[in-house]
């Protein structure tokens, strides 16, 4: 698979969480070119403001692997990641994280804190960027909307 296929995976699971009245963000972490981890923002449903698509497929992964360290993982995200996320991932070792669309607000790697020089992480965005904008706009649309 390539990366515009993995990141439609993450699409995927963005589109579950929009279904389900969450923020539509979706992750999903590769290992050895296998989908080991996939998760979706479930902060609404779980009542938690840590429950963030990354945190979970980290949580995932490591679980898969038997190991916090997942330095030999990709990170696939919809959106930008938090600065919390960015934290779990610097935690995690992993060191390339792929992201779909920026987000404006709360991003954490060009947006607003513009960390990207941080070198334990390779940053590569833009992928799928269109598809990732579009859900995370048609939701605060619709949720504006109500």
């Amino acid at each position: 698979m390539n990366d515009q296929e993995y990141m439609q995976l993450a699409l995927e699971q963005a589109k579950i969480a929009y279904d389900k009245d969450e923020v539509p963000v979706g992750a999903i972490i590769v290992y050895k070119d296998k989908v080991i981890a996939s998760a979706y923002n479930s902060n609404f449903t779980e009542h938690n403001p840590i429950v963030h698509a990354e945190i979970k497929a980290i949580e995932q992964a490591c679980q898969f692997l038997k190991t916090s360290d997942l330095s030999q993982t990709k990170l696939y995200v919809t959106l930008e990641p938090c600065m919390m996320c960015h934290g779990a991932i610097i935690n995690a070792r992993i060191k390339d994280v792929y992201f779909g669309t920026f987000d404006l607000k709360k991003g954490s790697i060009l947006s607003n804190q513009h960390i990207k020089d941080d070198k334990r992480i390779n940053w590569h965005y833009g992928i799928l960027e269109e598809e990732c904008k579009a859900i995370i706009q048609s939701y605060f649309i619709q949720k504006r909307g109500k």
